[in-house]
């Protein structure tokens, strides 16, 4: 099953891409998200780690946990996961999900989100969209429970679910070692990575072929250089360097933002130089303000 499951995943990454030109390895003046004359920013098109997502669940409730591995085999075998993937990653049409009010005294499956993180989360108005926010969805159905969808920094994610404040945790994951103290992983879902977003002028990296070879400049880059992040996710731990990953931090200076979206504003700004964020995300924020449908 999970190599099903990684084959979906690089099917969907690659939907990111296809048609698109590389930031690194190509010419210096084209980029991945419109033309250069539209772009203020881009993604260097070079997976930084590898990584997978996995929903979190309550440590207490074992029961829960064997549910929602059943419910990812099933909704992999029966075309459902690729169907909402293709939603927010190829050409279908993205489903809204209503979050019912808590009341204990109900049957109901509370989900903890940071709803900051398209495509996996986001909102429109009083709905939620997303892959895992339709996935959120689908499981309640499942458990013939109603819907609850509570929407937190992402840092208070892992949290509520290990002080049982919450059910599960879904807010595009990655299986770390410091949040299984916290949660159970369920099995994992979708392969992510992390990616540089820079100025669309910017050609620092644009030679660069592999992920060390964007480490090594970052590497060379002190503290003069400021790099944002989304406070407590894989992007911090690649900037600050953590025993997931095999190298020690770097000299640049790291600042946490709430969310890419703002810490890509600041860097239009000129508050930052580089931003370092999931793949899907920063491939949906370039595109934002690229301005690219």
């Amino acid at each position: 099953m999970k190599t099903a499951l990684k084959i979906l995943s690089v099917v969907m990454a690659l939907a990111l891409v296809v048609g698109c030109f590389a930031a690194c390895g190509g010419d210096g003046d084209e980029t991945k998200t419109g033309t250069d004359a539209s772009n203020r920013v881009k993604v260097i098109d070079i997976n930084l780690t590898e990584e997978q997502y996995a929903f979190g669940v309550d440590k207490n409730q074992p029961e829960l946990l064997e549910q929602v591995n059943a419910f990812i085999a099933e909704v992999t075998e029966n075309g459902q996961m690729e169907e909402i993937f293709n939603k927010y990653f190829g050409d279908g049409t993205p489903t809204p999900v209503a979050s019912a009010e808590l009341d204990e005294s109900k049957d109901q499956l509370v989900v903890a989100t940071n709803a900051a993180f398209p495509p996996f989360e986001y909102t429109e108005g009083t709905n939620y969209l997303g892959v895992d926010m339709e996935l959120a969805k689908l499981l309640a159905d499942k458990l013939n429970k109603e819907l609850v969808i509570q929407n937190m920094n992402f840092e208070s994610v892992c949290l509520s679910v290990g002080s049982q404040k919450c059910d599960i945790a879904m807010a595009g994951l990655t299986i770390s070692e410091d949040r299984k103290e916290v949660v159970n992983f369920s099995d994992s879902y979708y392969q992510a990575s992390q990616k540089l977003i820079v100025p669309a002028d910017d050609t620092t990296f644009d030679a660069c072929q592999t992920a060390d070879d964007v480490l090594n400049i970052l590497r060379g880059k002190d503290a003069n250089t400021r790099v944002g992040y989304q406070s407590g996710t894989t992007g911090q731990k690649y900037v600050e360097g953590t025993d997931d990953y095999a190298y020690t931090a770097l000299s640049v200076t790291g600042t946490p933002y709430e969310n890419g979206t703002l810490a890509v504003q600041a860097m239009l700004n000129g508050n930052l130089e580089y931003v370092v964020i999931d793949a899907a995300p920063a491939q949906s924020i370039a595109n934002s303000v690229n301005g690219v449908a």
